[in-house]
């Protein structure tokens, strides 16, 4: 079976989603600041990151692409179903309510023995995960097995040497290798804004652009740094 490299799209669930008892626990660092303009700067800082927890955000667009065959998926949240292909026709989008889209993911992914991500391990799995369990959704596999597990290849670790050295995100890796980085245009903060705004297709593209960078960086790093070529294993 093939290699998928796999990324999502997160945003944050609206404050007033939330019961008073909580919204007072995610807010309560902004209660410590001195002023009143520094507390709503904090409280403003606090609300734009709830789209890292799977307990305050929801996934809103799952990119993928088979290593083989180069064709790939984006499911993507949006109000009404559309589905559409990139210009080559080897990208297909397709949208669905949360629910839906995890669905489909689940369906797809099983059928892949071989997962590629860049920090997997520290977000996009374990969010994957707990968002199926919150929605009542059983996962088709486990993405999350033991750290040196050949199933799963984050990159962000390889890149790293597992914690020997110094960590940076994909724009900075994209840029060292000469990669064209998707966060020239986009970065995950801007998204709240355009899911917002109802520019959910731009999204989708944009979820797919960080999901090609990620294949591209698998590519350099198997055949440059794979010393043992665990990819194959």
């Amino acid at each position: 079976m093939a290699q998928l490299v796999l990324d999502i799209e997160t945003v944050g669930l609206p404050i007033e989603s939330f019961d008073e008892a909580q919204r007072e626990y995610l807010l309560k660092w902004a209660e410590r600041e001195e002023t009143p303009e520094r507390q709503e700067r904090k409280r403003e800082d606090l609300i734009a990151q709830l789209n890292l927890y799977p307990f305050t955000a929801q996934v809103v667009a799952i990119g993928m692409l088979n290593v083989q065959s180069q064709r790939g998926r984006v499911y993507y949240q949006a109000p009404t179903k559309e589905s559409w292909r990139s210009e080559d026709t080897l990208i297909e989008f397709e949208s669905g309510s949360e629910r839906e889209i995890l669905t489909r993911f689940w369906e797809d992914v099983r059928l892949y023995r071989q997962i590629i991500t860049f920090n997997g391990r520290g977000f996009d799995c374990p969010f994957l995960l707990l968002r199926s369990a919150i929605l009542g959704i059983k996962p088709s596999r486990d993405l999350m097995p033991s750290r040196f597990d050949a199933k799963h290849i984050d990159l962000l670790e390889e890149l790293t040497f597992h914690g020997a050295i110094r960590r940076f995100n994909l724009d900075f890796y994209c840029k060292a290798f000469g990669i064209t980085s998707p966060k020239g245009r986009l970065s995950g903060p801007q998204i709240n804004k355009l899911f917002a705004e109802g520019k959910y297709r731009e999204i989708a593209q944009y979820c797919f652009d960080d999901v090609r960078a990620t294949a591209e960086l698998y590519r350099r790093w198997r055949e440059l740094l794979s010393f043992e070529d665990k990819a194959h294993s």
